[in-house]
């Protein structure tokens, strides 16, 4: 009789240089198989690809870096450190480089995925694959949510800064996680806990306000990530949580236009979809991944 084998893939919590930075990341299975590169969105971290990160590291190298500012990379002062969407690309593209990685799969949420397209643009070539989950490129999928937003990218003002802070707190965190989730119960309390001790750090507050007033220039160039769409047709798969309040569905529905050939999924969950639909986004995610890298080597 054939015994079942599971396998349990050894995750690595490593820390590297990167312009003087410490930028740490989750790192998983054989560095000479495709590579999946994770990038995480706001208030989060790499933490949010925790129970992701084994199921695929059997077969594939995974990683998934914290950006400056979040999680347990180095928070620099903003007078040494530009809190940009760019910037944060630039640190995610040497990070790769540095590991001897030339070519990956990228799952983009939230604030990865103006870092993973930006990534796109500077070397499309390097581009094996699309993850999509509830991360925007689209101006359809700004929801009502962003009109507070984008007034305080109309005018920089103190007051329109201020107004942001509470979008800081802890209720707005807990929020992100339980907003049209189906069954709380799925959802760890530890995640907004988690997430809420980083954001609490002195100084914080000032660097995601930044981060925000930056978004506009994410906005400015969705007509370059959609030309890259449809220019280079990559393999996309997308997993979106159709309830989302920040980032809706009509944001999911959008990337048909430029990628007719993705694969489309709305999931029956909110914003951090990964989060208590796991079990059905891994498999459409491992199906995925099984059908457009090759495993030789």
């Amino acid at each position: 009789m054939t015994t079942a084998r599971t396998t349990f893939p050894a995750i690595h919590h490593r820390t590297i240089d990167i312009d003087g930075l410490e930028i740490f990341y989750r790192e998983a299975g054989r560095a000479d198989a495709p590579t999946v590169l994770l990038l995480h969105g706001f208030p989060t971290s790499s933490h949010m690809f925790r129970n992701l990160i084994p199921a695929l590291a059997d077969r594939y190298h995974v990683v998934a870096p914290d950006y400056p500012g979040f999680g347990l990379s180095s928070m620099p002062a903003r007078e040494e450190f530009a809190y940009t969407f760019e910037r944060y690309a630039e640190i995610v593209d040497a990070l790769v480089t540095k590991l001897g990685i030339d070519s990956y799969t990228i799952y983009v949420m939230d604030y990865g995925a103006p870092t993973g397209f930006r990534l796109a643009l500077r070397h499309p070539e390097r581009i094996t694959g699309m993850i999509v989950q509830n991360g925007n490129a689209y101006e359809d999928g700004l929801s009502p949510f962003w009109d507070q937003l984008k007034a305080y990218w109309a005018t920089n003002s103190q007051e329109g800064r201020d107004a942001l802070r509470p979008l800081m707190s802890l209720d707005v965190t807990k929020f992100q996680y339980l907003d049209g989730v189906r069954d709380a119960t799925r959802i760890d309390p530890a995640n907004w806990l988690y997430d809420q001790q980083f954001l609490d750090r002195p100084g914080n507050i000032e660097i995601q306000l930044d981060l925000f007033y930056d978004y506009r220039n994410n906005v400015a160039l969705y007509p370059q990530f959609q030309q890259f769409f449809r220019d280079r047709q990559p393999p996309t798969l997308i997993v979106w949580g159709k309830n989302d309040t920040i980032f809706p569905a009509p944001g999911a529905e959008a990337f048909k236009r430029d990628l007719p050939n993705a694969e489309f999924y709305l999931i029956d969950s909110g914003h951090f979809a990964l989060e208590d639909r796991a079990d059905e986004i891994i498999p459409l995610i491992q199906d995925f991944l099984g059908r457009t890298l090759s495993l030789e080597g």
